[in-house]
């Protein structure tokens, strides 16, 4: 009787590891308690002997991870994300509020709430709106460190409460947990409003899920799920080893050499730094991404086009205009309006190039888009002064690129 209630609850829940987490101990995760009494037809021990039970036959399908299986460096994977046209908190949601202070008291307690709040509610909303491309998580044993880029770095300690946590310009209380390999951590936003983050790896354990709730009280509201794969730069070093064909054995005549040469390796490939960047002399421009918000906080396609191609020109590039089938400058800016007063944009500056590789798959040579070089960041403020914020940032992005095509050159 009791594996038949069990049958039925793991083929609600879809799993046998959702089972599980459904009859863990009924307590608060980040702000919400689980409603676990509706899937308890017996007793708690009951019912976790039987599940376990039932794992074992099963052949233990669910297979152990561990936390430090989140760390490594992450790209976005845009096809596989959700990119929902509006997201965030309801305009109607309005908090139980304590005992109203009257007078002064109440003025003041008014405006310095509004101040604090409404600018922790446009920054980490616009982190869900406008997700980085990138991603780094470091774990140790006590906290663990996530790196957006663009964006700002957060460090927590899953399992310590209401930790008051640094993200750019605002700081947020924040409560993170383990669930296994699993990491929550929800952003006290606003009184009675959080925005939940879980990370945790897919089934075949080569994707980072990235899963952000809004809860306003005790009601979930938007949800939003973005994908990332794992970086070549986060691969093991035996692995990238073991990948790489064995060097050839030094000539017994040549003795080894002590200090590190700056030609080419034997194998052909070149390592020294910026090797890509040589012989770059001329390049194609395109700027995309600048739509009707970006147009009422006064960001021009023609404008941002013109800027950056004077700058490239003025560092000795010449420039290839309307072609991006040869190196070319990708800039991509994407605006958002919070209100009439306030513009959020994205800015991200990408040197694409092209050519033409057999891969260990393919038969023959296929056509390849490499990057070689990439900056992003977030840039915020009025609609009088956003523009010039925006391009300002922007033209100090390419001239990082541009003395790096210099000095690769030289």
């Amino acid at each position: 009787m009791v594996l038949e209630q069990v049958g039925a609850i793991v083929t609600a829940a879809g799993s046998v590891r959702e089972a599980i987490e459904a009859l863990s101990k009924a307590r608060p995760i980040c702000g919400v308690t689980p409603d676990v009494e509706s899937i308890m037809t017996s007793s708690r021990a009951t019912l976790s002997g039987a599940l376990v039970a039932l794992f074992v036959m099963a052949g233990a399908s669910v297979r152990a991870q561990s936390p430090t299986d989140l760390a490594g460096s992450w790209t976005l994977n845009r096809q596989l994300s959700q990119f929902p046209q509006e997201v965030g908190f309801s305009a109607s949601f309005l908090p139980a509020q304590p005992e109203r202070p009257t007078g002064a008291e109440r003025s003041r307690r008014v405006q310095s709430e509004t101040q604090e709040d409404a600018t922790r509610v446009r920054f980490l909303t616009d982190e869900v709106r406008l997700p980085p491309d990138r991603l780094t998580i470091d774990v140790t044993p006590a906290i663990v460190t996530i790196t957006p880029d663009p964006g700002a770095p957060r460090t927590v300690q899953p399992g310590r409460r209401d930790q008051a946590v640094k993200v750019g310009p605002i700081t947020a209380i924040t409560n993170s947990s383990w669930d296994e390999s699993r990491l929550t951590i929800a952003y006290e936003v606003q009184n009675g409003r959080l925005i939940r983050y879980t990370y945790s790896l897919d089934q075949n354990r080569m994707s980072l899920v990235v899963d952000v709730e809004f809860i306003e009280g005790r009601a979930v509201g938007d949800r939003v799920r973005r994908v990332y794969v794992r970086a070549a730069s986060s691969v093991s070093p035996p692995a990238v080893a073991a990948a790489q064909p064995a060097a050839a054995p030094p000539s017994p005549t040549s003795p080894p050499s002590s200090t590190p040469s700056s030609t080419p390796s034997p194998t052909g490939i070149d390592q020294r730094p910026d090797a890509s960047l040589k012989g770059l002399t001329r390049l194609g421009v395109v700027v995309e991404g600048i739509g009707p918000d970006a147009a009422k906080c006064g960001l021009k396609e023609e404008a941002v086009e013109a800027a950056v191609t004077k700058r490239l020109t003025d560092a000795g590039l010449r420039i290839v205009r309307y072609s991006d089938d040869d190196t070319y400058l990708y800039v991509n800016i994407n605006t958002v309006t919070a209100s009439s007063a306030l513009c959020v944009s994205r800015y991200d500056l990408t040197l694409y190039s092209h050519s033409a590789a057999k891969l260990p798959h393919t038969s023959s040579p296929v056509l390849l888009q490499a990057e070689l070089l990439h900056k992003g960041g977030l840039a915020g403020g009025g609609p009088a002064v956003h523009a010039d914020g925006v391009l300002k940032s922007v033209l100090e992005y390419l001239d990082q690129f541009t003395t790096r095509i210099r000095e690769a050159n030289k």
